[in-house]
């Protein structure tokens, strides 16, 4: 049954007749009674008895309008989802990410976000960056954050951001106190190097490379945190970028000093979104949150 006419008929059963109905309803009495003449038709009975001049519901009737105020009912509570969704009131968004990122920025700002946003949830998944692509095409995830994630026809760039490369170290360091450091200064202490699967690697050998130097690292690890980790407890020199160690610094367990050796490449983070297809409320909600929290950390 047509929601005008659940509507029509609860309202002529509460005001007792059509043409009370009809005022409080700002429609024509002839509107009424033709909607409820077609709902008889239909049913093959009537819904009214008139009973001095007023309508009085059949067994009939009571049963179509208990069916209607719940119909009623259940479509307000629809229609009050609907706008929970679309002001991203509510709502689950998924963020895959590298696991560096996962422990090193996303713990803020995601807190941040569910201080403005309590009723949409989060879902966080560290991965590498080959399946933050697969999650993202294949709508496993909302949104992906990753550095040097390349250009592809399925995903669409929300935001990047530009990350230089340096020397993290504990704050007794020799190393620690100077503005800036060279490969070559840091080739004379324990290196502690992200592992060759990681995209950062292939920029600090090619590095290397260019400078001429040999290196052999005393650590390697996929693990940014026990990178971090062990140049705060004086193992050596890490090279990371200022956002892998954003909490240790804030805290003061480690000193970032960035390299400046010639034609070092920066590293890209990128968020990245589905190309097609229209992005949840509460995803775009979020992708705009990181977009801007990216502009911020970048200046």
């Amino acid at each position: 049954m047509h929601a005008r006419v659940l509507r029509y008929l609860d309202e002529v059963v509460r005001r007792g007749s059509i043409r009370q109905a009809a005022v409080h309803l700002h429609v024509a009495p002839t509107a009424i009674n033709r909607q409820i003449l077609d709902l008889e038709a239909e049913l093959g009975a009537p819904l009214f008895e008139r009973i001095q001049r007023r309508l009085v519901l059949t067994p009939l009737g009571e049963m179509v309008v208990a069916h209607a105020r719940q119909t009623l009912r259940e479509h307000e509570a629809l229609r009050a989802r609907i706008a929970d969704i679309r002001h991203a009131r509510r709502g689950v968004v998924t963020v895959a990410v590298t696991a560096g990122l996962a422990g090193a920025w996303m713990p803020s700002l995601v807190h941040d976000f569910r201080q403005r946003h309590p009723g949409i949830a989060v879902r966080v998944a560290d991965l590498p960056v080959e399946s933050i692509l697969r999650a993202v095409e294949e709508g496993d995830a909302d949104i992906g954050l990753g550095y040097d994630l390349p250009d592809l026809p399925a995903l669409r760039i929300v935001a990047g951001s530009h990350w230089q490369i340096g020397a993290v170290v504990a704050p007794g360091h020799p190393l620690a106190g100077q503005v800036s450091v060279q490969l070559a200064e840091c080739a004379g202490y324990p290196l502690l190097l992200p592992a060759p699967s990681l995209s950062i690697r292939a920029l600090i050998d090619g590095a290397f490379a260019a400078a001429a130097l040999e290196v052999v690292p005393g650590v390697e690890s996929t693990s940014i945190e026990l990178l971090q980790r062990l140049a705060a407890a004086g193992s050596g020199v890490a090279l990371l970028n200022p956002l892998d160690v954003r909490e240790a610094r804030a805290h003061g367990g480690v000193v970032y000093v960035p390299l400046r050796d010639a034609g070092l490449p920066r590293q890209t983070l990128r968020l990245v979104t589905r190309a097609r297809g229209v992005a949840s409320p509460a995803a775009q909600l979020m992708a705009e949150a990181m977009a801007a929290a990216m502009a911020v950390l970048e200046r």
